[in-house]
């Protein structure tokens, strides 16, 4: 029999973020814990349409849930590989890590934390979790230092469900209590959404960033252009002056003019570089924001810090630079030129 190779998170539930348990597959093709989806679905009864928490397909009637036996297996397996663990001093917990809080001497890192003991476990501690029928019923999430920050402070649960009407999250005595009426969806299924609107943010960011790169380029092309038509005008002036001697005493008037040209032009340029800069700056600090919210696991945490986070402001520039025509000094030349013929013309009378 062919065995396949399959990274950790195609193993895992979108709902739960943990190894599929006893996984079920809709016929969209997306995989899920049984009862993630059951609890997904029950929030949606009102509605009498049932969707998919990834591509948002809508089921109408609710489907009936069959395991997927391959899938199953290919957990069992990964249950057993991903106990292989890395050399022992590689475990020890840092103090940016999660600490096992079952070890009594050396504190491990904790492998996951579980949301109904609110203990984090390292592999060895683990162990029960996975084997014992008594805990079959617990959810295991990526470790966090934060547990209780997750249990309702009226009701002593995990706030595993998220109000949509009040745009906060709750537990589920919360959900038949105040916000009875409220519409809720669960936490995970919440921050499946904002994680789209997250992604798209981003995006947005990072085009701007781009646009933004890309005109600094074409200012500082403009700039160079500037001072190299500046250059140029400068000599042909200096040629045309000098075989117009009756022109000499304007050399310098000439001079001052293009001078006085070329500062402003280019200072007009510097001015709106250093906007842009200044923008480029504001968007790389928000796409730090943003990717540093989307890469957490705790979907309490990235609610309410998602909440938090101010509009982008709108740009007050063009998504592209659009140069000016370069002909900034010729005219100048040109009209010394202008003038040495018809003072040529008076000279050869």
């Amino acid at each position: 029999m062919a065995r396949v190779q399959l990274q950790g998170e195609t193993l895992s539930c979108s709902i739960c973020l943990d190894l599929l348990k006893n996984p079920v597959t809709l016929t969209c093709g997306h995989s899920f814990c049984k009862n993630c989806i059951k609890d997904h679905w029950d929030t949606e009864e009102q509605r009498r349409s049932y969707s998919c928490p990834q591509c948002r397909k809508i089921f109408t009637p609710r489907p009936e849930l069959k395991k997927n036996v391959m899938l199953a297996d290919l957990v069992e397996e990964r249950k057993k590989t991903r106990l292989k663990a890395a050399p022992a001093h590689h475990c020890y917990a840092g103090a940016e890590d999660v600490a096992c809080d079952v070890c009594r001497k050396r504190k491990l890192k904790a492998l996951k934390s579980c949301s109904v003991c609110l203990v984090s476990y390292c592999e060895k501690h683990l162990q029960p979790h996975y084997q014992s029928p008594a805990f079959k019923k617990h959810k295991l999430v990526e470790p966090c230092k934060n547990l209780q920050e997750n249990i309702c402070p009226r009701h002593d649960k995990m706030m595993d469900l998220f109000c949509c009407t009040d745009q906060q999250c709750i537990c589920s005595l919360c959900s038949v209590d105040e916000h009875k009426d409220h519409d809720k969806v669960s936490a995970a299924a919440e921050r499946t959404q904002k994680q789209r609107e997250l992604e798209l943010s981003l995006e947005e960011v990072q085009q701007r960033l781009q646009d933004r790169d890309r005109d600094v380029k074409v200012l500082q092309q403009e700039r160079k252009t500037l001072t190299l038509s500046a250059d140029k005008a400068m000599k042909d002036t200096d040629e045309v002056i000098n075989m117009m001697h009756l022109l000499l005493r304007r050399s310098s008037d000439v001079k001052q003019q293009l001078i006085s040209k070329l500062e402003t032009e280019v200072s007009r340029v510097r001015d709106a570089e250093e906007k842009l800069q200044q923008e480029i700056t504001e968007l790389k600090k928000r796409e730090a924001e943003l990717k540093q919210l989307s890469l957490t696991h705790d979907h309490n945490h990235f609610l309410l810090n998602y909440r938090s986070l101010s509009a982008l402001r709108p740009s007050t520039h063009s998504s592209t630079i659009h140069v000016r025509p370069l002909r900034h000094f010729e005219d100048v030349a040109a009209a010394v030129t202008k003038r040495k013929k018809r003072v040529d013309g008076r000279l050869w009378v």
